[in-house]
């Protein structure tokens, strides 16, 4: 009886995501444009759940498709709607929309997270379209949070995103979207101006397009490399730019990876080093120069990794095609021309087999090495020196004696495996001089005592002479090995220390207030010397720039040693000779303390320049503003009172009443003008002193609009229920009068003053449809004696009067900042922060706005 038939799994579903850099950009509306889509194909299509935020055009998308009825859920003594998953399971159709991927559910569901319902509806054969931002990446959280400041609490696992089979950007440009959100279409209206201000600002919304952008990149790319992968294709494809970097870990590591970054900068590609690891793990990489050549990667914006591989060309190669490289960089081979002969290397085996990737070979200081002994001064301690040469005679003295006294139980090959030994530990401990005397005299012993015939120094049998042989070539060979080993011990003792010194050195030239001071004094510290001075040449005279220590050198003569750093200017110490090897160290910090010098004398340039430039600037505009708008005023008053004055003119009393208005009008505007500049005054010497309490904008709004002329032109829209904030009311209402009066001056047309709370600020946006600001001058625009319309604006005033609202402002611990209008203009926000309980205090009574 054979057993029943198992029912075939169903296979599983497709999901399709659609990918916004922002709320607003129109995913859903581009989901359910995909709905409507296929329902006119015949496809079984039904909405989960969609989201439409109260915007028209999205809900009239809705219509014609099936709704699955949500499900209402229970929390905290609250209703919430959610979808009803067992309601579309049991629908089973074609295709499902379920909006907004990373959602939390409300407790109570079979799944905390809707991407997991979304997940549960694949595995039952069920299409699935969705949508997400990218804020909510799991990857990305942090960095968009650093970008817009704001937190966002549900996330989605990249992972989850990857799988979907298709993955569309949604995507319009920051512009686009803020004028979508100023016309109403993703926010309501009490919620726009927060938006704009906050989240939505132009620097936010590009940087989060570009994040997006970049993440769908990478997924492209990801997606091409598992196609690739299934389809068995090793041939590269030129889709993308790719340089990898071969290093070996040789001192030319860091020549390569810097001659392959400039490559890679030119041709706009990505940068990838690879260190090839031997599979028997007796060659690679150090932990120091693994260190120094992955933090140096990290610098020139490359990626590092280290492969295993028998066949470094071979592995070399795979990596490179694994990564789809266009271009290949390695460095000419360190072996010797005799070497070449008999194995042409690793790049000749490279360029024969890379096939398209292009090859470059980078030559260095390094290359085509030559074969030599160092017989020169031996790098061991003296110590070791000494014992090596004792154990040169007394090493064979032992092997002979064990030789001897084992001659009936041992073989001759032993005899010589003890003598080649001894040679070994000799070398190993004393070097090449004392292996050389060892081997030879060894080789002496062994033939006196142990080759026939006995007790003679002739040499009879051809084997005896290549034992002979072969103990001196082991002894040169190890003493070799244990020379460079200490050289390059020595040598990376030393360069550790200047390193380290060079590094201390540089801190100090960065970090302290005066360094070039400091700087002699830790050279002089370092290397115990009496004095340290920096000598400069002028006018035929050296004079002392900076000096540590006592008895400074009044000339590069009287110094110890002499550091030229150029014609004019020495390093000089005194105290004792330091050695050649020292000079490099020396150098390099007399090259640093010019440098500080230089630019220590650039900055008391900069700044004298700075200072005098502000001070003939501000000369120059004050008075153009005495000169103007000073002038126009007092010119009006005058006529005015002339007029009245005039014995031969008869006026009317309508004509006396305008004249009289006039002189008011004008003498309104001097004190305008007057309070302006002393206002600056105050600031610029810091005697504003604010005195804080909880105020509402509503109230000093109001205020402020009395004091305004054309106030009927502002349209105000501030609710009395927003937080108050901490602030000073006079100099608040100085603040919104001198922003509102700019607006008036320069909008063009209507203002309109809105409040909304962000955080822990409430905001004051003052709005004009003007000609707003050219690109670039926001900051400038709070500058003093910065008018916005321009030196030939014919609209009164001095460009005081922002420059002064932001003083104020700051003085009360809030910011004003100037963006531009969607659609045209400007618009000013004044941002303070927002009362807390302990605020709420009435503070004791003061003038108000009054500069103490």
């Amino acid at each position: 009886m054979s057993a029943p038939d198992t029912p075939p799994k169903p296979r599983r579903g497709e999901l399709r995501i659609y990918l916004g850099a922002a709320p607003g950009v129109g995913k859903t509306f581009a989901m359910l444009g995909e709905a409507r889509r296929r329902l006119d194909r015949g496809t079984d299509v039904v909405v989960g759940l969609v989201e439409t935020h109260g915007r028209k055009k999205t809900a009239d998308l809705l219509d014609g498709l099936e709704v699955v009825p949500r499900r209402t859920v229970g929390h905290r003594g609250h209703e919430f709607a959610e979808m009803d998953l067992d309601a579309v399971l049991a629908r089973a159709p074609e295709v499902v929309v379920v909006d907004e991927l990373a959602h939390t559910n409300v407790p109570g569901g079979r799944h905390e997270k809707r991407w997991q319902d979304i997940d549960e509806l694949l595995e039952a054969g069920i299409d699935v379209l969705s949508t997400v931002n990218v804020q909510h990446l799991q990857s990305l959280n942090d960095v968009v949070e650093r970008i817009t400041g704001v937190t966002q609490q549900e996330t989605v696992p990249d992972e989850v995103v990857r799988r979907a089979e298709q993955l569309e950007l949604v995507d319009i440009t920051p512009e686009a979207l803020r004028r979508r959100l100023a016309h109403g279409n993703v926010y309501p209206a009490e919620r726009i101006d927060a938006a704009l201000g906050n989240y939505f600002r132009p620097g936010n919304l590009t940087a989060l397009r570009e994040l997006a952008l970049l993440w769908v990149a990478d997924q492209v790319d990801v997606a091409l490399q598992r196609y690739r992968a299934e389809q068995k294709i090793t041939d590269t494809w030129e889709t993308r730019e790719r340089v990898v970097v071969s290093i070996t870990g040789g001192p030319e590591s860091e020549t390569l990876i810097r001659r392959a970054s400039r490559i890679a900068n030119r041709a706009g590609a990505e940068l990838q080093v690879v260190h090839i690891l031997r599979g028997d793990g007796l060659a690679g990489l150090g932990p120091t120069a693994m260190a120094r050549c992955r933090t140096l990667a990290e610098e020139v914006g490359a990626t590092f990794h280290a492969v295993v591989g028998d066949d470094v060309p071979t592995a070399l190669l795979d990596f490179a095609r694994g990564v789809n490289a266009t271009q290949l960089v390695i460095g000419t081979s360190r072996r010797s021309r005799v070497a070449r002969l008999f194995d042409e290397g690793i790049g000749a085996t490279v360029i024969q087999q890379s096939g398209p990737i292009d090859v470059h070979m980078v030559t260095h200081s390094y290359a085509g090495g030559r074969l030599r002994a160092r017989l020169g001064a031996s790098p061991l301690a003296p110590s070791r020196l000494v014992l090596g040469w004792v154990l040169s005679i007394l090493a064979p003295v032992i092997a002979t004696g064990l030789g001897v006294l084992l001659r009936d139980a041992v073989e001759f090959s032993t005899d010589v495996i003890l003598f080649v030994l001894s040679t070994v530990i000799v070398a190993l401990v004393g070097g090449l001089g004392p292996a050389l005397v060892a081997a030879i005299f060894g080789a002496g012993l062994l033939n006196f005592f142990f080759t026939p015939p006995l007790y003679t120094l002739d040499v009879h049998s051809p084997q005896n002479v290549v034992t002979l042989i072969v103990m001196v070539v082991v002894a040169v060979m190890v003493a070799l090995v244990v020379a460079s080993a200490a050289r390059r011990g020595v040598a990376a003792a030393r360069a550790r220390t200047e390193a380290s010194l060079l590094a201390s050195y540089a801190r100090t030239v960065l970090t302290n207030p005066n360094p070039i001071e400091r700087l002699l004094e830790k050279v002089r510290e370092n290397f115990g010397l009496t004095s340290v001075t920096l000598l400069e040449k002028r006018n035929g005279k050296w004079d002392k720039v900076a000096l540590s220590g006592g008895e400074p050198c009044a000339d590069p003569d009287e110094a110890d040693v002499d550091i030229a750093v150029t014609a004019d200017v020495h390093l000089t110490l005194r105290g004792r000779a330091l050695p050649a090897a020292d000079r490099r160290v020396l150098e390099a910090v007399a090259g640093q303390a010019l440098l500080a010098l230089r630019q220590q004398r650039m900055a008391a340039a900069a700044a004298a320049a700075e200072r005098k430039a502000e001070a003939t600037e501000l000369r120059t505009t004050l008075l153009s503003a005495v000169g103007h708008d000073l002038r126009t005023p007092l010119t009006s008053i005058k006529a005015a009172i002339g007029s009245l004055r005039a014995p031969d003119l008869s006026l009317s009393d309508e004509d006396t009443e305008e004249l009289m208005e006039a002189v008011e009008l004008s003498a309104d505007r001097l004190a305008g003008l007057i309070d302006n500049l002393l206002d600056s005054s105050r600031l610029a010497t810091g005697a504003v002193t604010p005195h804080l309490r909880p105020v509402g904008y509503d109230e000093v709004v109001a205020h402020a609009l009395s004091n305004v002329d054309n106030s009927q032109k502002v349209q105000v829209s501030v609710d009395a229920r927003l937080p108050s904030v901490q602030a000073d009311p006079g100099l608040l209402e100085r603040v919104i009068a001198n922003v509102l009066d700019n607006a008036l001056r320069h909008g063009g047309g209507d203002v309109s003053a809105r409040a909304s709370a962000h955080s822990e600020f409430v905001e004051l946006r003052i709005v004009d449809h003007g000609k707003g600001l050219r690109k670039g001058a926001a900051e400038s625009a709070f500058a003093p004696f910065q008018r916005l319309g321009g030196d030939r604006d014919s609209t009164p005033g001095v460009g005081l009067g922002l420059s002064v609202a932001k003083g104020f402002t700051e003085a009360m611990g809030g910011t004003v900042r100037a963006e531009d209008t969607p659609g045209g203009g400007l618009t000013v926000v004044i941002s303070l922060p927002a009362c807390t309980g302990r605020e709420l205090v009435e503070a004791e009574p003061a003038e108000e706005g009054v500069a103490r």
